[in-house]
């Protein structure tokens, strides 16, 4: 029997006795499938509550004032309104500078447009492409680790005196914004504290840091995200979320064609 079949049977038997699933991403049923290898599923459910502490699970509005640094001078700023629906939609609207105001990305998934006044055809974008200084399109489209990741934890370590598990995180294929993670969520309170962020080749691009946890969008969250460059050292960028607020965001928002009308 293959490893195939006997997974699909564990689960079917499973649904037979009444027994209820952890709600995981479907990818990580697929992955056990694939590889034959088990869920770490310890690993999937501490990522999924990270990922539910960094932003809610419903629909929501936020803004993130993002200022970036270059060998400790500050440089540019920009100011960015967040429409999320179920983690999977995801509209980004440009507020600053005043000369960009009126573009927007548009994640369905994960595919990402960007749209600009006065151009009538979106263009078609990389997740991995960088929006501002150190902060990725998908760092502010699709904050998913656990629907674009499969995780595995790796250990225990001191961050900063805290006891965090370290996973690993692998992407579920080549779309997704980076190739790996390596992440460190708090032990004892389950909150995302520090992410390393890797290229394919291994590389280490950048290190993000979440700090300044405060109730936001009705639950304690990280307020303040630094990302910092590995590769040139001082360039630094520093995200600021407020305003956030839980909304009913019909389906129909986020489409190319009600964001054509927008522009």
């Amino acid at each position: 029997m293959t490893a195939s079949i006997r997974s699909r049977r564990k689960f079917l038997t499973l649904m037979a006795s009444g027994l209820t699933l952890p709600a995981l991403p479907p990818h990580l049923f697929a992955a056990e499938d694939d590889a034959g290898k088990p869920v770490d599923e310890a690993a999937a459910g501490l990522v999924l509550r990270a990922d539910e502490i960094r932003f809610p699970r419903e629909s929501f509005q936020t803004e993130i004032d993002i200022q970036n640094f270059s060998d400790g001078q500050a440089g540019d700023t920009r100011k960015y309104r967040i429409l999320s629906r179920g983690n999977e939609n995801t509209i980004v609207l440009t507020l600053e500078p005043i000369s960009e105001r009126g573009q927007a990305l548009l994640m369905r998934g994960r595919d990402l447009w960007i749209f600009m006044p006065n151009v009538s055809q979106p263009v078609r974008l990389s997740l991995a492409q960088r929006l501002t200084g150190q902060v990725a399109n998908g760092d502010l489209a699709r904050a998913n680790f656990a629907g674009d990741y499969t995780p595995a934890l790796v250990g225990t370590e001191a961050l900063d005196g805290v006891s965090t598990h370290v996973l690993d995180l692998t992407a579920v294929d080549r779309g997704v914004t980076y190739a790996k993670v390596k992440y460190w969520i708090g032990e004892k309170n389950g909150y995302p504290l520090k992410a390393e962020f890797y290229a394919l080749s291994g590389r280490l691009l950048k290190t993000c840091r979440y700090e300044d946890f405060r109730t936001l969008g009705g639950r304690v969250r990280p307020t303040r995200l630094v990302m910092e460059d590995a590769l040139k050292k001082g360039e630094t960028s520093v995200l600021t979320y407020s305003n956030m607020e839980l909304h009913d965001l019909p389906e129909r928002m986020f489409t190319r064609e009600y964001l054509r009308r927008l522009n």
